[in-house]
């Protein structure tokens, strides 16, 4: 995450930030991962948010963020709790 600009870090730090993709029940599937590709070509930052319970810890958390970072082609700007924002490459 050291190479992102500082004014990616504000965009995505901004509360004023929406929550336009969400992981539900049946977890991080093709189409979740294709929306945020389409959102990204139109936002330079999205954010996204996962099904409470849909995973248990902090480190299952990490990991399908890093998951849906990979399906994407995007950088994981920040994570907190269930939410995380992530540019576009």
């Amino acid at each position: 995450m050291s190479n992102i600009p500082e004014r990616i870090r504000l965009m995505a730090s901004d509360s004023r930030l929406q929550v336009t993709v969400r992981v539900g029940k049946s977890g991080l599937t093709e189409s979740v991962s294709q929306e945020l590709e389409a959102q990204l070509v139109r936002n330079e930052v999205v954010k996204a948010k996962l099904n409470r319970g849909l995973a248990q810890d902090s480190a299952a958390r990490e990991l399908l963020w890093r998951q849906l970072e990979e399906a994407a082609s995007a950088r994981l700007v920040m994570a907190r709790g269930n939410v995380a924002v992530f540019w576009r490459r």
